[in-house]
């Protein structure tokens, strides 16, 4: 035992001396624009909570009343003890949204991710990745035994040679986020799916951080750029503009079919808890309200203030340890920002993840603003 925790020891150190050790903060009370950390208050730009539902009445009402219906837990997966109305509900609530034939609900959007692309590809076919996709369709990609490429960051010139060059495989399906986890910029959707059609790929999009937030009735980026009914999977998450949490696909009844049948991330996980799905029900309920399109039209005016074009703002300092002393001086001037570095993004790209929320007044965002340029000029 020993010997482990001085290996392990060994290897702390090397994070730490790299600025690349992590630390949990602890926080009191729920998420919001403003948090309780050791006694202090501090505006908090840190969240993916965009419409600001995490703590929303609503939601928190539809949760208990759940609970108290269906108890806590799940039990197991929806294969071994059975399938709850709460799923049901959710999934043709996401369907209907979405406008799409069926849904699937994942316990998180990890598990989607990667269940889905394992449950797709697999030795006779090929994956085309935007270099900055997210983790977890890289780790999917990586599982599934296919071949993987991966074209420069909104590169259509690279990605139409990839698609040029791999025309032998079997299935050719081209994977990419609508809206960047890290960078806060849109994909250029409209050109994949023009790409797509010419070379008769299959393309699979994740709009964790679009849906709720793009598009006439908030569904997303492809539905903003008037796509979505070309492309063949999309993926969201529950856990960011919807507050709750949890992954999702939405797509043909086939797909849907074909996932329950060989996702494994599905397959061998216990199921969300009920209270959780009768929340995120609520919370699709409320997006496509007027009082969700009031919301998500506060939310743009704080990003407008922010000069951004997404709720997502990276600040790019570049050294791991010099984010690290930008985010400790911002957080004792009373703004929680995180520090990003690798291998979230790559070395010397390290960056503070400024994201705004429809909680946050504009007043709140002026204020980061005037505190970070008083600390960078």
């Amino acid at each position: 035992m020993s010997n482990l925790n001085d290996q392990l020891s060994a290897d702390l150190e090397q994070l730490r001396v790299a600025g690349l050790y992590r630390q949990f903060r602890d926080i009191a009370g729920a998420q919001g624009p403003r948090v309780n950390i050791g006694r202090r208050e501090l505006l908090n730009f840190s969240s993916n909570d965009y419409l600001g539902l995490a703590n929303e009445p609503l939601l928190k009402r539809a949760a208990t009343d759940a609970i108290t219906r269906w108890g806590v837990g799940a039990g197991a997966s929806r294969f071994v003890c059975g399938n709850l109305e709460p799923y049901l509900l959710l999934e043709e609530k996401l369907a209907c949204f979405k406008n799409k034939e069926a849904a699937l609900v994942f316990g998180s959007g990890y598990a989607a991710n990667v269940g889905t692309i394992t449950a797709l590809a697999g030795d006779d076919d090929i994956l085309i990745l935007d270099k900055l996709d997210h983790a977890s369709i890289i780790d999917g990609a990586r599982q599934s035994g296919a071949a993987i490429r991966v074209y420069p960051h909104r590169n259509l010139r690279k990605l139409e040679e990839i698609l040029q060059q791999s025309q032998s495989y079997r299935r050719r399906l081209i994977i990419t986020e609508t809206v960047f986890s890290m960078d806060g910029n849109l994909a250029p959707l409209a050109e994949i799916v023009e790409l797509k059609e010419k070379y008769a790929a299959w393309l699979m999009i994740d709009e964790a951080h679009a849906t709720g937030l793009f598009g006439k009735y908030q569904r997303g980026l492809a539905e903003q750029l008037g796509v979505e009914n070309k492309i063949e999977i999309t993926l969201g998450t529950l856990s960011k503009a919807l507050g709750c949490a949890g992954g999702f696909v939405v797509g043909s009844q086939t797909l849907i079919d074909l996932l329950r049948n060989r996702a494994r991330s599905l397959i061998y996980s216990t199921a969300l808890p009920p209270s959780v799905c009768a929340a995120a029900a609520t919370a699709v309920s409320f997006v496509t309200s007027e009082a969700g399109a009031e919301r998500c039209e506060r939310l743009w005016d704080n990003v407008r203030t922010l000069g951004a074009q997404s709720p997502i703002h990276p600040v790019i300092v570049g050294d791991e340890r010099a984010a690290m002393e930008l985010a400790g001086k911002l957080f004792d001037a009373g703004i929680f920002v995180p520090a990003i570095r690798y291998p979230t993004v790559p070395k010397g790209k390290a960056r503070l993840r400024v994201t705004v929320s429809a909680a946050h007044t504009v007043a709140d965002v002026q204020q980061f603003l005037k505190v970070y340029a008083t600390l960078t000029r």
